[in-house]
């Protein structure tokens, strides 16, 4: 409901901003200049979904030959004690848990594309127990909105987009992302489970949690000791654990004598199909925000909360020229980066507003894509409170980073 509201406001906003400024600017331009983005944006979708026909195939191949060799339910025992509290609706050592386990861990370490594809056969798994395809569950809800709070221990791409801009430390903004995506996504955490009526101070979800802060927190001190080995750490973990679960999945292939070739192709079509599913809800949603951007609505909303911010007497608006990037991301994660880089050319990539924004950038996930992307590849059309929760986890994704940033670049 929240999705569908959103998606037909920008329409209507986009359409009464054009037909304004051809009437009573003259701006013959503008809806030229709003028909080119919509055009642009269905192409850019294609792409986007053509482009991920390989890695679907790919990750989707490998994550059938883990199933069908028992090395999903090995991984699904590790983290059952922890997920069986937080999804009580999947049963016991189910495959889910695994790929839900593949997933964050890609996530974790900034990998796209091996995450993505992960996700989507969680999510095909997890609607096969859902007992109303059109409806997301509660499982569902957890894992999306954990999902799109968007932790990260390792931000490799914005991190390499600062050094491509000529930052002088592209690994300052390390512990600030990570300090920001930690909160959104235990805010998501806690927003879901009181809906949910989870028991969050159940010791076993305080364990887990537990120990996954005090690994965070002992991370961030060896790498703030050690500022030079943070690009050569990330590579080291992403790339590692990522090519140690496929070995992983290669092992137990031989062990279990399966068929992995046919499991691999198997595994490979759903792939396919699913790039096939995603595609209109792509196109749909970049339409919309295309439009909403073309139109100047984007830039007049920046305008006017600086303009409000003034006038209530707050001392500093720094922070507001960074706010499109925030503002951006829930929609699109490539319009947010790209926004993000047009700071860094405006005001310097090692500003407080370019530092901002690259917090901003890893601060959360694209809510409203991995909504349209996730629903999408299996057909539920209800979200529910998703969309609200993970719009909480922006939020607090926001404020977070607001404050972090001006307690470490101020």
């Amino acid at each position: 409901m929240v999705l569908n509201r959103v998606w037909i406001g920008m329409f209507v906003v986009a359409i009464v901003m054009g037909f304004s400024k051809l009437i009573f600017w003259q701006d013959t331009f503008i809806l030229k200049t709003m028909m080119d983005a919509l055009f642009d944006s269905a192409k850019t979708a294609f792409e986007i979904s053509f482009y991920m026909i390989g890695i679907l195939c790919l990750w989707m191949g490998l994550m059938k030959i883990g199933e069908d060799s028992g090395a999903v339910n090995v991984m699904s025992r590790m983290v059952n004690p922890l997920f069986s509290k937080l999804f009580p609706e999947i049963p016991k050592n189910h495959p889910a848990m695994g790929s839900i386990m593949l997933n964050f861990s890609a996530n974790m370490l900034g990998l796209d594309n091996a995450a993505t594809p992960a996700g989507l056969r969680a999510m095909q798994q997890l609607q096969e127990l859902n007992p109303e395809k059109d409806r997301a569950s509660n499982a569902q809800i957890m894992f999306l909105v954990l999902n799109a709070s968007g932790l990260t221990i390792i931000p490799v791409s914005i991190l390499a987009t600062r050094a491509g801009a000529g930052s002088q430390d592209p690994t300052s903004v390390f512990i600030p992302i990570l300090l920001t995506t930690y909160f959104a996504t235990l805010g998501g955490l806690i927003f879901v489970a009181i809906r949910q009526k989870i028991n969050l101070f159940n010791k076993t979800i305080l364990a887990y949690v537990g120990s996954l802060t005090a690994l965070i927190v002992w991370l961030l001190y060896y790498l703030n000791t050690h500022p030079s080995q943070v690009d050569q750490i990330s590579r080291i973990l992403s790339y590692t654990i990522m090519f140690a679960f496929i070995s992983f999945f290669i092992f137990m292939a031989i062990k279990s004598r399966i068929q992995a070739f046919e499991s691999f192709i198997e595994g490979a079509k759903g792939g396919f199909q699913v790039a096939l599913n995603i595609l209109p809800f792509l196109v749909a949603m970049l339409a919309a925000v295309s439009l909403f951007k073309s139109c100047g609505a984007l830039t007049d909303l920046m305008n006017g909360i600086k303009w409000i911010m003034i006038q209530a007497g707050v001392m500093t608006t720094e922070f507001i020229d960074a706010l499109p990037v925030m503002l951006m991301k829930p929609f699109s994660g490539s319009a947010a980066r790209g926004l993000m880089v047009d700071n860094m050319k405006t005001f310097g990539p090692d500003s407080f507003v370019s530092n901002l924004s690259a917090t901003f950038q890893g601060s959360t996930e694209t809510t409203f894509y991995v909504l349209s992307v996730y629903f999408g590849s299996v057909g539920v059309k209800k979200s529910r409170y998703a969309a609200t929760a993970g719009l909480f986890c922006d939020l607090i994704g926001a404020i977070a980073a607001i404050l972090v940033a001006y307690l470490f670049f101020k």
